[in-house]
């Protein structure tokens, strides 16, 4: 139980005290009506004595009264009912509410940290107005009257006279058979005469005789002379009186009608009542028409409906009030104070007390004498009890014999009026005798009500008794409840034994038998009752050892019921609440739900909306676990519960709502317009939109593009100010700075909405929350902030979704949009709908409702709020100071703090004719078509893409030149001639400058200028340009980006450029693979008579599957382009015009390569043509796409030698004569081999086109026209060393050495030689040496070396040189030298006469290395004899 004021021994004291009656005159009743109190009030706060009090008890022992209370009443002639009291109870309970700011008491168990109110002051109310509300009974004396007090005014004609008026009404009240109520203790009342004086009106002197005159007629002991009223209410309050008299008003006890006359009674009634005398007629003289009790009822069936109890409840609140505006005692000073006191106390020494004592000692009197028995009733109970106990029947074996009644004379019924007259004046031992004596002759006579109380008090009596001789015997109040409840069917009787019971064994500290008793009694006859004690019992499992917090909850849930069920709506709300800090968190969602849910209701019906809604919105947002048709009752109470919340206040903010979720750091924004799709032919680009997902990689490529961009065009440094352009931002995007947006472009926010309920929801009116300030960015000063309002529409226009419907469950995103109209800084804030639920949303035979539910055609169930959801982004953790990594720190997240710019230019870019699919090389010419939609001119139009060698369009020249009609006839891309028959397969050169296609600039080749005319696109023009493409040399699928930069015509301080992404998809398929070698020609003359040329061999094979349908390939041109070489004609044996390749087939083409007059910048083009037409490979698109693919050949190779970088550095000590000895092997050579592919698709033929690149770079190395794939070296062991940083020394490799000199014999293929005439054959015999390289070179010929191996003399024999045999020479850069020899031979034969060693070193180099170049073919002659 909760803690009490009263310690357990005062509270009992003051449940039983002596009950003295009151019976004033009229007059005497008006002189207390001066102070607004009746006589009964008047003295009541000082019924309480302040000293000890002496009596002796009937063995003559003096007994010691401490802390007594009296009670004083006024007489009462008929019983109150039981629903009056109900109703009085009931009232008492709603009256006391814990304190406003109350401090709770804090009470720790395990996991949990209650806040518990200690005490509960409403049951203590309801506790001592029960026991006060008991009406008397026979079985029992403790509240029959022991005294009567007859009050008279001093003021009155014959006040003796109206004293005898006076005692004859009570003795007609006491002994007629006409009143049956109130009871009286003894047939001889004590009568105490007062006379009443009024100090401020009344003649003290006669006063003084009438008083002299009483007490020679009643006594001293028996009257009193009570002056009062000594000041005057009117003279004003200059000096204050304490008003002692308002705590004892306000409880509101039984004794206390005037709060109750406005609706307990009605009014035709006050002439049947009296109400503390007044309102009331007196006829002669007195109050003798007892005949209503104040608490009489208007239906006496005594049921009462909780509207009762509220409007209850509500007046009696009023009254309250009123009592407590209005003074008590305002004529009475201190002194007065003091009379009263100063009376009640004689009066109790000198007249009650001694009354008690004598009327003790008489019964104790009678007792003996009746009985025969011994002269003390102390020694008789001593035999009584100490001889063997007589086992008691047990309760179920008696009869129910509760209805025997015994005359008021019987000895039995004397023995239980000594005890409670005994108890009365704190006299327990004896009064604890003589229960027990009671209770066992009760027992024999099976009076079982009789002997149930008699049980009762004698429990209390022990536990009262000082010293405590004996346990507190619980098990006679527990059989006492039983017999009250069971058999005698009292549950008021059975109350007070609980009452006081459980209060005893809580001052024992008996928490868990107190508990058991106070659930005993809970029953349906009394909500209310089962409420109080069901409370009390939860207090009593959370006050235990070790408290039960679990069983404290559940026990409080209970009584929150009860105490619904009984009208007391802020009690059970409170009950709720404090249960709810048990279970809030623990996973009993179900539990949960219900507390809230009831928490929620209560509320609502005590008016507290905001608790309602809060408690609502827990069973809402909480992962609920509840069917779906309790979770859209849970929806449409919290709507209704809302939209009443939301009334009181119309213009309040809007409220936040709960629901559905919102998963703010999913929320994306998008800066521009939706994306057109594709019309017929035309593609749009492919730019950026909601719907496509982000890919960091993806991302990182664009950022990188362009910055590429920004940096060519600020030559070749970014700015300090750069921000990337964002359309799209997320979660995964910086956001660190505020995006821009441009000013009437569209901004698209993209929320993330979740249902975590069953049923669906049904949003409506759906739209962003704003907050706007405007700011002229080219002036100084800024507008004023705006909200978003009706009339800001021209500065922000807001689109609204008019419904927006989620499933149960279901995660679905709305993409909310703003036209911003004015240039400042934007705040998103967050969403502003209306919340509704769907009519029939729940689901029936199994069938989900959310199907066939399609926008527009739900009906809403017209319960709807609006509220508003903010949009609250936590941005990224910080990690990079040591601060900011041992701290938990988040840095901003500015998505949704747009800064609209300028009007900026805006381009839309459509591709036409774009192919998906291409072969590998082939090429494919389409137009691009850029389209500036916007209102203001744009300029400086790039593209930048990381695969420039993909498309171009077109060089300078490409203007230049009319396409031939030929080439339109077939659509051909290329730019075409028709060719001379004679001059096939000998070059046709042209010659253009790299600078011609973008290249030798300086700028970046991966940004491309777009040639615009006039390089400005004005508002609403559109143009149209050729693109053509070429596949990659790879086949597969390939994303190729494109990122078009552009900017506006005037300078921007915010935003200085914009972009426009574009991603293609091209999956390209197999068609030629090309490999080439390139060999020095021993033929040391050409036609022009120069010593350099070289033999290029081309293998051409169809790698292409025929899946793709491509029927054959046709080789028609193969053209060379170089600065140094060019091709001079093919040297093919077959005769065929045209080179045809069907599947898997190969060709081998030889070209003969002469180097041509030295040209720094231009590069020299040299095309040999196998068909009828000449492709102008110095033309677009064939050389846009060769120098594409020279400068990503250049790049590549530049990566790969950036590798060996520390390499290099050792090797830039190299001399001079080293790169010139590697200048000798090095060849610069690149061929385009052009071809046509037959195509057959849909039985209709298509000529496909396109060219190969190959870069020759080293004499005899082969190269390939897609690099070949690379071998992953097998897996090796690791070996950890330290690298050597010893620089290997510069040498040239022996190969390289090798091909310093080039060696050519010249000689007669046969020679007819007469051996008969001459047996010496000798042939002239000329050997030509050329230095390749620029420097000079010291040479050493050796003619002495002989074939070694055996098979070569076999098959050639041996010859002879004549003349000198070891020559030295030194040849310039580049020159010829003719050396005279002669061979003799013996005999004839073939011989080889390749064997003159050839050794060359550079001057200034020591080693000599033999050339190789003569032993790569024989030189044979053939001897004839004649």
């Amino acid at each position: 139980m909760a803690q009490c004021v009263q310690s357990v021994q005062e509270f009992i004291q003051d449940s039983f005290v002596p009950l003295v009656a009151a019976l004033c005159s009229e007059e005497a009743e008006r002189l207390t009506r001066r102070n607004n109190l009746s006589f009964a009030e008047l003295v009541r706060p000082f019924c309480r004595l302040t000293s000890e009090v002496h009596m002796r008890d009937p063995n003559n022992q003096l007994h010691i009264i401490k802390n007594l209370k009296i009670a004083v009443n006024n007489i009462i002639t008929h019983p109150p009912q039981p629903g009056a009291i109900r109703k009085l109870l009931h009232d008492v309970v709603s009256v006391s509410q814990p304190a406003e700011g109350l401090v709770a008491n804090v009470i720790t168990a395990g996991d949990y940290d209650l806040n518990i109110s200690a005490t509960t002051p409403w049951f203590e109310s309801y506790r001592e107005c029960f026991l006060q509300s008991m009406p008397a009974s026979d079985h029992e004396f403790l509240n029959h009257y022991v005294a009567c007090m007859l009050v008279v005014s001093s003021s009155e004609p014959d006040p003796v006279e109206q004293f005898l008026k006076l005692s004859q009404e009570q003795h007609r009240i006491q002994h007629s058979s006409e009143y049956s109520y109130p009871k009286w203790f003894i047939p001889n009342t004590l009568k105490y005469y007062v006379l009443l004086h009024d100090v401020s009106t009344g003649e003290e002197q006669r006063a003084d005789s009438i008083y002299e005159e009483m007490k020679q007629r009643y006594g001293t002991q028996g009257c009193y002379l009570l002056k009062i009223n000594s000041r005057v209410s009117n003279r004003g309050a200059d000096e204050q009186i304490p008003d002692p008299w308002s705590q004892y008003l306000q409880k509101n006890t039984i004794q206390n009608q005037d709060s109750y006359e406005d609706y307990t009674v009605s009014n035709k009634n006050t002439d049947h009542l009296i109400s503390d005398g007044i309102d009331s007629e007196m006829k002669d003289g007195l109050s003798n028409n007892f005949k209503t009790h104040p608490l009489q009822l208007d239906h006496p069936s005594g049921s009462l409906d909780s509207a009762d109890y509220m409007k209850a409840s509500t007046s009696l609140q009023d009254s309250k009030k009123s009592n407590s505006g209005t003074p008590h005692g305002a004529c009475l000073t201190l002194t007065d104070h003091d009379r009263i006191r100063q009376f009640i106390q004689e009066f109790t020494f000198r007249g009650l007390l001694p009354h008690i004592e004598k009327t003790i000692r008489q019964l104790n009197d009678q007792l003996i004498s009746r009985k025969g028995l011994s002269r003390s009733l102390f020694s008789a109970t001593k035999k009584w009890f100490s001889g063997s106990k007589v086992p008691e029947k047990s309760i179920n074996e008696l009869k129910n014999t509760s209805g025997l009644l015994y005359p008021p004379e019987a000895p039995e019924l004397q023995i239980r009026k000594m005890a409670d007259l005994c108890f009365l004046v704190q006299h327990y031992e004896l009064a604890y005798s003589c229960y027990h004596t009671a209770k066992k002759d009760f027992l024999n006579d099976q009076a079982m009500l009789y002997a149930a109380g008699a049980l009762e008090m004698a429990a209390v009596s022990a536990f009262l008794q000082p010293g405590a001789p004996r346990p507190y015997p619980a098990h006679y109040m527990e059989t006492a409840i039983q017999t009250y409840r069971d058999i005698c069917k009292n549950m008021v009787l059975a109350e007070r034994c609980v009452l006081l019971s459980a209060e005893i064994l809580k001052s024992q500290s008996k928490y868990s038998e107190a508990a058991a008793l106070l659930i005993r009694l809970t029953s349906e006859d009394s909500d209310l009752r089962s409420a109080l004690l069901l409370e009390q019992a939860a207090h009593c499992f959370i006050n235990m050892k070790s408290p039960m917090v679990r069983k404290f909850a559940f026990h409080m849930i209970l009584a929150g019921h009860r105490f619904s069920k009984a009208g007391q709506k802020k009690h059970a709300l409170r009950c709720y609440c404090q249960a709810m800090q048990v279970y809030k968190g623990k996973g009993w969602s179900l539990a949960e739900d219900h507390i809230n849910f009831t928490i929620g209701r209560q509320s609502f019906t005590l008016r507290q909306l905001d608790n309602a809604v809060s408690a609502f919105r827990h069973i809402l947002i909480n992962d609920s676990k509840q069917p779906p048709a309790q979770q859209g009752a849970f929806l449409r109470e919290y709507l209704y519960v809302y939209k009443n919340a939301t009334q009181l206040s119309p213009d309040g903010p809007l409220p936040q709502l709960p629901l559905p979720y919102i998963n703010s750091s999913a929320t994306r924004v998008f800066f521009g317009h939706d994306r057109r799709p594709a019309e017929g032919e035309k593609q749009a680009a492919t730019h950026v939109s909601l719907d496509q997902e982000y890919d960091s990689e993806s991302s990182q490529q664009w950022k990188e593009l362009e910055e590429q961009v920004v940096s060519v065009i600020n030559k070749g440094t970014t700015p300090s100010n750069f921000q990337p352009t964002q359309f799209c931002l997320n979660r995964y995007s910086d956001n660190s700075k505020f995006p821009l947006a441009v000013i009437e472009e569209p901004i698209t926010v993209e929320v993330s909405f979740r249902n975590p309920l069953k049923v669906p929801l049904l949003l409506t009116d759906l739209s962003l929350l704003w907050k706007f300030q405007p700011k002229d960015f080219s002036a100084k000063h800024d507008g004023e902030t705006k909200e978003q309002g009706t009339c800001d529409e021209d500065m922000v226009g807001t689109e609204a979704i008019a419904e927006f419907l989620i499933n149960s469950e279901e995660t679905k995103v709305a993409r909310l949009k703003l036209f911003p109209h004015q240039t400042g800084e934007l705040h998103i804030l967050g969403v502003v709908y209306n919340l509704g639920s769907v009519q029939g949303a729940v689901s029936l035979d199994g069938i989900d409702p959310s199907i066939g539910l399609q926008t527009g055609k739900f009906v809403s169930n017209g319960l709807s709020v609006r509220g508003r959801q903010d949009l609250e982004i936590q941005g990224p953790r910080l990690n990079n100071t040591k601060e900011e990594k041992t701290s938990i720190k988040y840095g901003p997240d500015r998505r949704l703090d747009p800064i609209i710019t300028e009007e900026m230019p805006l381009l839309e870019v459509f591709f036409i004719n774009f192919p998906t699919g291409l072969l590998c090389g082939e090429i494919r010419k389409a137009y691009v078509e850029f389209v500036n939609v916007s209102k203001c001119p744009l300029t400086a139009l790039k593209v930048v893409s990381k695969h420039p060698e993909f498309f171009t369009f077109g060089g300078n020249t490409a203007a230049l030149t009319p396409l031939s009609p030929s080439a339109s006839e077939n659509c051909s891309a290329y730019k075409t001639v028709v060719t001379d028959p004679t001059s096939v397969r000998t070059a046709l050169l042209s010659s253009a400058s790299s600078a011609d296609f973008g290249l030798g600039t300086g700028g970046s080749p991966e940004v491309i200028q777009v040639p615009l005319p006039d390089a400005v696109l004005l508002p609403g023009a559109s143009v149209q340009l050729p693109m053509w493409l070429r596949g990659p040399d790879e086949e597969g699928v390939h994303e190729i980006n494109f990122l078009f930069y552009y900017e506006s015509i005037k300078k921007h301080s915010k935003m200085c450029h914009r972009v426009l992404r574009h991603t293609a998809v091209i999956c390209t398929s197999r068609s030629l693979h090309i490999r080439a070698t390139v060999c020095r020609s021993n033929a040391l003359g050409d036609e022009e008579g120069r010593g350099d040329n070289m033999l290029l061999f081309v293998d051409v094979e169809n790698i292409n599957t025929s899946e793709t349908g491509v029927k054959e390939f046709h080789i028609v041109q193969v053209s060379s382009n170089s600065k140094h070489w060019k091709l001079q004609k093919s040297v093919n044996i077959s005769g065929d015009k045209d080179t045809k390749l069907a599947s898997r087939e190969r060709a081998k083409l030889c070209f003969k390569a002469v180097r041509c007059k030295n040209s720094e910048e231009n590069y020299t083009f040299a095309d040999i043509v196998f068909g009828n037409e000449q492709i102008i490979s110095s033309a677009s698109p064939c050389a846009d796409f060769f120098f594409q693919s020279l400068s990503s050949e250049f790049k590549r190779t530049h990566v790969q030698s950036h590798t060996h970088a520390s390499q290099r550095a050792v090797k830039q000590s190299f001399d001079e004569t080293l790169r010139l000895i590697q200048k000798c092997s090095e060849v610069d050579l690149n061929i385009v081999v052009l071809w046509k592919a037959y195509v057959v698709e849909d039985s209709k033929q298509l000529i496909l086109e396109g060219q190969h690149h190959v870069t020759l770079n080293t004499v005899g190395k082969e190269a390939f026209s897609f690099p070949q794939k690379q071998e992953l070296p097998e897996t090796v062991l690791l070996k950890f060393f330290r690298p050597e940083n010893t620089p290997v020394p510069a040498r040239p490799t022996p190969e390289q050495l090798s091909n310093l000199i080039k060696t050519s014999l010249h000689y007669p293929e046969s020679f007819n030689h007469s051996f008969h005439q001459k047996s010496l054959c000798l042939v002239p015999v000329t050997l030509l040496l050329s230095n390749c390289s620029q420097a000079v070179v010291d040479v050493m010929i050796d003619l002495r070396h002989k074939p070694t191996s055996s098979e070569a003399l076999e098959i050639h024999g041996s010859f002879t040189w004549l003349g000198q045999t070891q020559y030295k020479l030194q040849l310039k850069g580049q020159e010829v030298y003719s050396l005279q020899l002669k061979a003799c031979f013996v005999h004839t034969g073939v011989y080889n006469l390749g064997t003159p060693r050839v050794f060359a070193k550079l001057v200034d180099q020591v080693t000599l290395f033999e050339t190789s170049q003569q032993n790569s073919m024989p030189a044979l002659i053939i001897i004839n004899n004649i």
